[in-house]
């Protein structure tokens, strides 16, 4: 049986205060706990570049949901791989960088 989902994009300003709205709306579409968390962390991520606006994505599909944070400046070892990434790493299944290098993502899966 096919997999089907939903995805949503949305634009945010690159700003710390701005980390808030980030979890609400990725609260209100994903139903997995740790999903605003895993987005905060990504969109920190981004936001240290210095990048202007942060692209925000998120897809669901079965049992799996993707988050991506990108920007518009390449990510630097230590913005990918920074602190938050413990955090990424041991609440998503997988993560990784965008192939352009200018993001960050992380998949999650739901446990039953």
């Amino acid at each position: 049986m096919p997999e089907t989902g939903h995805s949503w994009t949305r634009q945010f300003e690159a700003h710390p205060g701005t980390a808030r709205l980030v979890r609400c709306w990725v609260t209100l579409r994903l139903r997995d706990l740790d999903a605003s968390q895993v987005a905060n962390e990504l969109f920190i991520a981004v936001i240290a570049t210095g990048t202007p606006t942060v692209e925000m994505t998120l897809s669901t599909a079965g049992a799996r949901s993707r988050i991506t944070a990108a920007g518009s400046r390449v990510l630097s070892l230590r913005h990918s791989h920074g602190p938050g990434f413990t955090i990424v790493s041991g609440l998503a299944s997988t993560s990784g960088t965008t192939a352009d290098g200018r993001g960050v993502w992380a998949q999650l899966t739901k446990k039953d």
